[in-house]
């Protein structure tokens, strides 16, 4: 018998369910104001300012289909009636239409990819097409960014049973794996060299560990016959090494050492990595047959309304959640000027790796929060907590 994450979530811990149905309802409520009229695009973000009256006001900022295709992965899990509602009128399959009849256009191997796997799990009849364009972005044996090619790879699991896609998809998943600084469970910001300055190429984000580690989950559930241990394990190495770095307050931490697989720096802390994407990763991993890392799931769940950063200072605490604006707050980071800390650390572990520099942490502390909210946030969250089976 199979459950929905929700219903496990609310069998585990019933008050996060509630958490996260709330989290839910601001997402649908909030993404309809976030995709540009008379479009297929949504907004890059919205921003919030204060109004002289105290409240808060938004405003739309620039344009982006990456976030568009991501929303579509998410939404096409609603009942077809609140589809039409998030995508103005449009059904998750209607709206990825749009997004497939743009790609002439769309130059960005990860844009690309992204609305391929809507395509593919939309089952678009122009899913050859789409897939073709992001061949012709992803010229053999350049270096990608991670978090792209790992899209690709998603791309191509989630066409395999429709499109003979399986060269493609054993040299995107080889990619990954080879992407690895010597047994380091962590990925680099890029599969090779060139795209990344020398002083920083050690240096990855979340995101390059999160999108890989679910792009090779999702590969080896796709395949036929035993599957892709190979790929299942660099998932679940992966999966472990960021759960053990887990903060105690159940922050996913933001740069990682590649070479190493410590933390250089663990802010911000975005809450798009505690309610979304570290969930539909982990979640995607048990779906393929993974580990169970779900205490980490919920224990990174809580943060979003039990901020320890924000409460060691009664001035700075404020809500991450605004249910009546239909936003949760970006992150919540150290205010430090051109990104100080990020930049001496990063430095600092290229030639000592393992250096803290912890004077950083009393002179820049997490107090600032970024008032600000994407529309691929409530995709993922979208994604991650109404899709699957486990």
């Amino acid at each position: 018998m199979t459950i929905t994450r929700l219903a496990a979530l609310g069998r585990e811990e019933p008050s996060l369910l509630a958490l996260a149905q709330r989290l839910l309802s601001v997402a649908e409520s909030g993404l309809p104001s976030m995709l540009l009229p008379g479009s297929e695009a949504f907004a890059f973000t919205m921003a919030g300012r204060r109004a002289p009256d105290g409240s808060w006001v938004l405003q739309r900022r620039g344009t982006s289909i990456r976030y568009a295709a991501i929303t579509a992965l998410g939404a096409r899990f609603l009942p077809e009636d609140r589809q039409r509602a998030v995508l103005g009128g449009r059904t998750a399959e209607e709206f990825t239409g749009l997004l497939v009849e743009s790609l002439p256009a769309v130059a960005n191997l990860g844009d690309a990819a992204l609305i391929s796997w809507a395509a593919a799990e939309t089952g678009h009849p122009k899913l050859s097409d789409a897939l073709a364009q992001v061949d012709a972005l992803d010229e053999p044996g350049r270096p990608q960014y991670t978090v792209e090619a790992a899209w690709v790879l998603s791309a191509l699991a989630a066409a395999c049973d429709t499109v003979d896609v399986d060269a493609r998809l054993t040299a995107a998943r080889d990619r990954l794996l080879r992407s690895r600084i010597g047994d380091s469970p962590l990925f680099p910001h890029a599969t090779g060299p060139g795209l990344v300055p020398w002083y920083r190429a050690h240096v990855s984000c979340f995101a390059d560990q999160t999108y890989p580690l679910q792009a090779l989950a999702r590969a080896h559930a796709a395949v036929g016959g035993g599957g892709d241990p190979e790929a299942l394990a660099a998932a679940e190495a992966c999966a472990a090494r960021i759960c053990a770095l887990q903060g105690d307050g159940g922050q996913w931490w933001w740069h990682y050492d590649a070479r190493t697989g410590a933390v250089i720096e663990g802010y911000p802390v975005y809450s798009v990595h505690q309610h979304a994407m570290a969930p539909t990763a982990l979640f995607d991993l048990a779906d393929a047959g993974g580990a169970d890392f779900g205490a980490a799931i919920r224990k990174g769940l809580r943060w979003m309304t039990d901020v320890p950063e924000l409460a060691e200072r009664p001035q700075h605490r404020e809500p991450l959640i605004l249910d009546a604006l239909g936003v949760t707050w970006r992150k919540v980071h150290r205010g430090d000027p051109r990104k100080a800390v990020r930049a001496a650390r990063g430095l600092g572990t290229r030639v000592a790796p393992g250096l803290r520099l912890k004077s950083l942490d009393r002179m820049y502390r997490p107090l600032s929060v970024d008032r600000e909210c994407r529309p691929y946030e409530f995709g993922w969250m979208l994604h991650a907590w109404q899709g699957g089976r486990i």
